[in-house]
């Protein structure tokens, strides 16, 4: 049978993948589903802005940077971030102690660093110090890690989430304390670690609310309890969020039809409330799609782990698919009403630079530990 005229396609699709991962160190299939991600997020914020093209334009911009990122981390082999990861760990620290000394102030926050026209916060950087940096003490430990590991361990990532929580930024904590926190869990941690940690967790829960949270934090766990006790106050973003997602029905309103974002009823609508926008526009439908690329992005992820080589690019990769999956249920949790508002914005859709930089880091970081594989002969 003559398949002569298959060939070429096929061997072009695999010269092509060859040269993205051999050369580029990109992984087309996260790349793709990425770009998907990130086009759609600008879209969206197009029709959450009242249609105003400059807005969306400065998303471009950092759309535009968080790739640049992404391309540069991708060529840092894994080796590389392992004999720098306590120094990356160090300047991660140094940065959140800069914040509490002479950080930038803004909405009662603490929370980042000016240095002429560029603010940043550091707080980002730390989603990825610290799994480096876990991943960099386990390594090479036995399964499950010992004892003195793991409390060592448990220290490092008690620091900078209790530095996050001091600026305050409960939602930020949250996601750097998950990242260090699954690194432990994939290492092989003993069950009996980790029920003692629920333990443990569960009888600080008084302490926390008494003295950790704030007053609005507070208010925001109690709204999650009853919205309805105060609708025009602390109940209002949550109440506005499900009237929007309860608008948008099955197939939505329509692109730039979205009355309750346009109207302006949806508070936070370009950050962390946009997938209520993406609900009301584009319906179950749209989100369920939306939902969908997420997935392949973390399966694509947990798949680069999964043939990771060594155990610091496993752990590494591992924290980072799973920690980006956190973020994605959070923010759809805490929009939908089944969790409480934590401050979290929806990742490559929401508004935003530093938060969108990190993450497009990481997934750098994933594609260099697939791309820099050695062929073992």
């Amino acid at each position: 049978m003559n398949t002569s005229t298959a060939l070429p396609d096929h061997r072009g699709v695999n010269v092509r993948q060859s040269f993205l991962q051999s050369r580029l160190h990109i992984d087309g299939t996260m790349a793709t589903a990425l770009l998907v991600l990130a086009v759609f997020g600008v879209a969206v914020l197009y029709s959450a802005f009242g249609e105003d093209w400059a807005q969306a334009q400065q998303q471009v911009i950092r759309v535009s940077l968080g790739f640049l990122a992404l391309f540069v981390f991708a060529q840092i082999p894994p080796r590389t971030l392992r004999r720098w990861a306590p120094w990356i760990f160090g300047l991660g620290l140094a940065l959140l102690l800069t914040v509490m000394i002479k950080g930038a102030i803004g909405q009662g926050a603490q929370r980042w660093i000016e240095i002429g026209f560029i603010r940043f916060q550091p707080a980002e950087l730390m989603k990825l110090a610290l799994p480096i940096m876990i991943a960099w003490l386990l390594a090479d430990s036995d399964v499950p890690p010992r004892p003195s590991r793991v409390l060592l361990a448990i220290g490092l990532i008690l620091v900078p989430t209790a530095l996050i929580v001091l600026q305050p930024d409960l939602g930020t904590a949250v996601l750097v304390a998950a990242a260090g926190l699954f690194v432990l869990f994939i290492a092989g941690i003993s069950w009996r670690w980790i029920a003692g940690g629920l333990a443990t967790l569960c009888v600080s829960v008084p302490l926390l609310w008494f003295f950790v949270m704030h007053d609005y934090q507070r208010a925001r766990v109690m709204t999650f309890i009853n919205p309805e006790s105060d609708p025009l106050g602390a109940g209002y973003h949550i109440i506005q969020s499900k009237i929007a997602i309860g608008s948008g029905g099955l197939f939505g309103k329509g692109w730039l039809n979205g009355s309750q974002a346009h109207l302006e009823f949806i508070p936070e609508r370009h950050t962390d409330f946009v997938l209520a926008v993406v609900a009301e526009e584009f319906g179950l439908v749209g989100v369920a799609q939306l939902l969908a690329v997420y997935l392949i992005v973390v399966g694509r992820g947990l798949y680069i782990a999964a043939m990771a080589q060594d155990n610091f690019s496993r752990l590494l990769a591992s924290s980072i698919s799973l920690t980006f999956f956190t973020y994605v249920v959070i923010n759809a949790g805490m929009v939908s009403g089944l969790l409480p508002v934590v401050g979290l914005p929806l990742p490559l859709i929401s508004f935003g630079g530093s938060s969108l930089v990190t993450v497009m880091a990481a997934f750098g970081i994933l594609m260099a530990i697939h791309t820099h594989r050695r062929l073992w002969t």
